[in-house]
Order: structure tokens, then sequence, then C-alpha cells
């Protein structure tokens, strides 16, 4: 069994869970606390990022794409109707590009900020930049993550899925995203309804049942988060 390391409120980490899931093979997760920097962890990436997968002969993987591309070249080639990645080259061109807006333009100017200052902050000690949320990141965060759900609600309204006519590695990128806002209290589909029936299409994949199952330490989800239907 290929292991993990991981936490689970990380949306690149979310995104590969759900890779692997599709794929119906299971991981030995490690939860990893971004900012504790454990010596044992910086031996196998001395960034310090996540996600980091130890695949075959405990080689380490870095990074939510690179993970992906090494799924899809030993296990997504052989998945013929149910490969999450495309062959035609523009088509893995609009593929990556979408896990790149959801995965590292969503998570830079909305996911990453909101989860360090509600999640992670009040359990990091203050030598790693612990203590109390910074209102005025919450609030840029908050004011950043109108338009990119704008942005999915366009896609969603616009195509089968959100790279084309089949689910793809884009719509696992968006989903992991949107379940950690989802997950927040921060999604308002009130006025985006193609967002809305794309992430319950999306929820309601057996894939997904492992994130609706996790939880954040001192923070509850929001009451519809475990709702397929909402």
């Amino acid at each position: 069994m290929l292991t993990l390391f991981h936490h689970p409120m990380l949306a690149p980490s979310r995104f590969v869970r759900l890779v692997f899931g599709e794929y119906g093979e299971e991981l030995s997760l490690i939860e990893e606390k971004p900012w504790a920097r454990r010596k044992e962890f910086l031996a196998i990436n001395p960034a310090g990022s996540l996600p980091v997968l130890l695949a075959e002969n405990d080689a380490p993987l870095v990074g939510a794409m690179t993970i992906a591309e090494y799924v899809d070249e030993t296990r997504g080639a052989l998945k013929r109707e149910r490969r999450l990645f495309a062959e035609d080259v523009f088509q893995r061109a609009e593929i990556r590009r979408l896990v790149d807006w959801f995965l590292d333009k969503t998570e830079n100017e909305v996911t990453r900020h909101l989860v360090r200052e509600r999640v992670f902050k009040p359990f990091m000690p203050g030598q790693n930049g612990g203590g109390a949320p910074d209102a005025a990141a919450i609030r840029a965060a908050r004011a950043n993550v109108r338009q990119h759900l704008k942005y999915l609600n366009f896609l969603a309204g616009t195509r089968d899925w959100l790279a084309g006519p089949r689910m793809t590695y884009a719509d696992l990128a968006a989903g992991a995203a949107v379940s950690v806002l989802d997950y927040l209290g921060e999604m308002d589909f009130a006025e985006l309804p193609a967002a809305r029936d794309w992430y319950i299409r999306v929820k309601s994949r057996p894939s997904f049942r492992p994130l609706l199952a996790d939880r954040a330490r001192g923070l509850a989800p929001s009451a519809h988060y475990a709702d397929l239907d909402f």
C-alpha cells in the first residue's frame, strides 16, 4: 500500500485522495502539520510542502500534479473510459490548466488563507505564526472567492464536466477546493445553480465519502457539509 503524507484540510491533499479513490486504490495516510516541519518529514521533502506520496520502493513524489501524472502513467492509462486524464494533447493541456487554477490560483488567493486563519493558527505555536486569526486576511480571501465561484459556475454551465465531456482531474481538483470551502461554511450557491448541480454530482461519488467524514480539530463542519443534496 502506498503512503500519502497529507493534511485533510488542504485542497491539494484532498485532490490526491480523490484520484486514488476514483481508481479504487487505498492509501496509508499520515497527517502532517504543515507548520511543524518534522525532521523525519523534511528528510523526505526538504521543502516541507504537502502532499507527498511514497510510491513503489518508497520513492517520494512531491506535489499534487506530480502525483497525478504518476498515477495516470501507472494506473490511468489502463482505465479506458474511466481514465481521469485525456489522450488528446490539447485536452490534457486544458485539464492541467484547470487543475492549476483550483489547486494553485484558488489555493493561493482563497483556501490557503482561510484554512490557515481558521483551522491552523489556533493550534500553531506562537513562534510558528500561531495566535488570533487575521481578520484582514479572512476578508480578502472571502472577497476573492466570489470570482472563483463565478468562474466555476461558468464552466459548469457551459460544459458537461469542467474540462469537457467526461469527468477528469479538473473536476477532482475543483471538488477538493470547493469541499474545503464547504466545510468552512464559505459556500453560497444561491446565485450559482450550475456550480451547485455540478458539486452535487461530484460530492455524491463514492471517492468523496472519506472526505465527508473528515473533521478539523476544534472546528465543526457546516451543517450541510455531509449532505449529498443540499
